[in-house]
Order: structure tokens, then C-alpha cells, then sequence
């Protein structure tokens, strides 16, 4: 009796493998972010796409919104019925969306101003001047939102409601691996010996913060297989994990040697294109939301902001789950984005 159970669990293992290889070999193609959205404005290799709405908007002022450079802004649009930005869409925002590429070689010199004063000006001035207002909406996403947070102290007048979603701002906190790891790496020798820095050894890097949930997403993938919702659901994700931009070196430097080692923004030392960043000067109402279970963005690297502004009108919104959740779990779809539209709503 003792030998039959193995031997059971293999041919059920093995029937399960059959049949998820039914379903796998017929899957015809993975796609992400499909809500319709329009190409509007294009600066360098930079995009910006408007989604296009069915009923004119509830809101008067427009909604852009800046991702990080590390990872692709689909992942708010990852499928229909876990699409933060559908939701959104559906509450009455106007929203754009910035694409911000891939980075060639050719872009290893371009820096953390260019994206800041350049790039993201040039956005915020576009929008401002389609929608004919004198102030726009900013919703900046983990590193994205670092960008936006300091873009809106340089040019508080052209922002007139900010939104930070699991955004780092406080880098002296040891909270999480990747915190710790930066405090000791060498970002010149990194920069240096690449360039621009690959997509893959970033990866590489994120994928050792928990070794373990790699194991156990790959273990569960004979069970998977054997339903197709679940299968496009796990190959949506994983399309959106490898699309993993390079990175331009100098900003790469900068973001990584000025924040996550000195901690310049937090302390007032920043520098950007001769300006001193002051996040006092980030005087608009302000939404911060950080994630409770946050691997990549702990709490402790959040929180603080709310310290550093010189915003009266300021709240923090804690929502229970990781870094990933906040865009994608079902509780994001029935309470985050709301939340984010009356308080949008409520400052309109």
C-alpha cells in the first residue's frame, strides 16, 4: 500500500500535465492593457496616450499618469475585469497615460533632469494646453511617483492635486532587501560597465527579494493548467514580468546613488537641473497610498512623506496587500479606485 500512493500521485500529475497541455497549446495569444487609448503626444522615445472615453468626462481636470521606468505602465491595465485604469475611466476621469519606452544604448547619458524637466514638463505642458487648464491631476506609480513627487515641488503651479501610489521617498529605511542591498552596491561600476543597464539584471535582482514565491508559482502550475481563466490570468502576469525596459545610465546612477544611498530627497539635498528639490514646496493636496504588505516599497519608505510637504490638504491611505495588489486584487477594483475618484472628485 505503502508504494501505491507515489505511484497514484504520478499518474494523476501525469493526466493533469495532458490536460493542461491541451489547454496551454491552444491558447492563441496573451494580451494585456486593452482598453482603447489613443496616441496623443511623443517626446524622444517618450509616449503619451489619452484612453479614449465612451461619455464625456465628470471631471474638468485631466488625470496623467507617470509608471516607473523599471517596469511597463500595463500592469494598471492588466485585463479587463482587473484594470485599475478601467475602473477609473468608469468613475468619469479623463486620463493619460506615459509610455516611457525603451532606452537604447544611445540613451545612457540621458538623466534623471531630462526625465524630470524635459520629458515630463513637456507632458504636463501638452495636457495643461489640450484640456485648456492651468493646473493638471499627477498619479505617480512606485518610482514614477518619486518622479512626480519631485516634479511637483519644481513646478508646484502647473500640479493641482497629486497622487502617490506605493512611492518611495524615504530611502534611509532598511525595511526590505532591495533598501539594504542599494546602501552597499556599486551603481558606478554598474553604470560604467553597461551603460545603460539591462532590463534582465534588474529583474534578476527582483526575483531574488523572494526567491521562495518563484518555487511555489511554478510548483502550482500543474493545478493552473488545468483551468483556462486561471492559465491566461498566470501568462498575463508573466508577460508583463519579462517586458522589462533597460534603464538610461546616468538616471539610473543618480536615482540610485542620490536616493536609495544618501537619501537627499528626504533631507532637502536634492539637486535637479541646478534646483534644490524642497518638498515643502509641494503645496497641493496631496493622496498618499502605500501598500501594508509592500516587498519592494515597505511602509517605512512611504509614510514619511506626508512629514516632508508643505501641504495642509494631505491624506494617507493604507491598503492592505503587496506592491502588485494595489493595481490588480479584486479589493483595488472595489475600493481603491473609488476612493481615488472621490477624492479626486471632492478637489475638482
Amino acid at each position: 500500500m505503502a508504494n501505491e500512493n507515489p505511484f497514484k500521485e504520478m499518474t494523476e500529475t501525469t493526466k493533469k500535465l495532458v490536460s493542461g497541455y491541451d489547454n496551454l497549446v491552444h491558447v492563441d495569444k496573451v494580451e494585456i492593457a486593452t482598453t482603447p487609448k489613443e496616441l496623443v503626444f511623443k517626446v524622444d522615445k517618450i509616449k503619451l496616450f489619452r484612453y479614449v472615453r465612451e461619455t464625456p468626462a465628470k471631471f474638468k481636470t485631466p488625470v496623467i499618469v507617470s509608471y516607473a521606468l523599471v517596469n511597463r505602465f500595463e500592469m494598471m491595465d492588466i485585463q479587463p475585469d482587473r484594470s485599475f485604469i478601467k475602473n477609473l475611466l468608469d468613475l468619469g476621469l479623463d486620463i493619460y497615460m506615459i509610455d516611457w519606452g525603451y532606452p537604447t544604448r544611445a540613451d545612457k547619458d540621458v538623466t534623471m533632469d531630462d526625465y524630470v524637466n524635459w520629458f515630463l514638463n513637456d507632458i504636463v505642458d501638452f495636457v495643461r494646453k489640450n484640456n485648456d487648464v492651468e493646473s493638471v491631476n499627477l498619479m505617480g506609480v512606485c518610482q514614477g511617483g518619486t518622479l512626480s513627487l519631485i516634479y511637483s515641488a519644481l513646478h508646484p503651479k502647473k500640479i493641482k492635486n497629486l497622487i502617490t501610489l506605493v512611492t518611495p521617498v524615504d530611502f534611509a529605511t532598511n525595511d526590505g532587501l532591495l533598501f539594504r542591498w542599494a546602501k552597499d552596491m556599486n551603481f558606478d561600476r554598474i553604470v560604467d560597465t553597461h551603460g545603460t543597464v539591462p532590463g534582465e539584471f534588474l529583474n534578476s535582482g527582483f526575483s531574488q527579494l523572494k526567491p521562495m514565491m518563484n518555487v511555489n508559482k511554478y510548483k502550482s502550475m500543474v493545478d493552473i493548467m488545468q483551468d483556462k481563466d486561471k492559465l491566461m490570468n498566470f501568462l498575463r502576469m508573466e508577460k508583463w514580468i519579462n517586458d522589462s525596459p533597460d534603464q538610461s545610465g546616468e538616471c539610473y546612477r543618480q536615482f540610485m546613488k542620490d536616493l536609495y544611498q544618501q537619501n537627499k530627497l528626504a533631507k532637502g539635498e536634492l539637486e535637479l537641473g541646478g534646483q534644490k528639490v524642497n518638498l515643502k514646496n509641494v503645496t497641493m493636496p496631496l493622496l498618499n497610498i502605500y501598500a501594508s504588505e509592500d516587498h519592494l516599497v515597505p511602509p517605512a519608505a512611504t509614510i514619511p512623506l506626508n512629514e516632508l510637504v508643505g501641504t495642509k490638504d494631505k491624506q494617507l491611505y493604507k491598503f492592505p496587500g503587496g506592491h502588485i495588489g494595489v493595481f490588480v486584487g479584486s479589493r483595488s477594483q472595489k475600493e481603491l479606485a473609488p476612493a481615488v475618484s472621490k477624492w479626486l472628485k471632492d478637489r475638482d
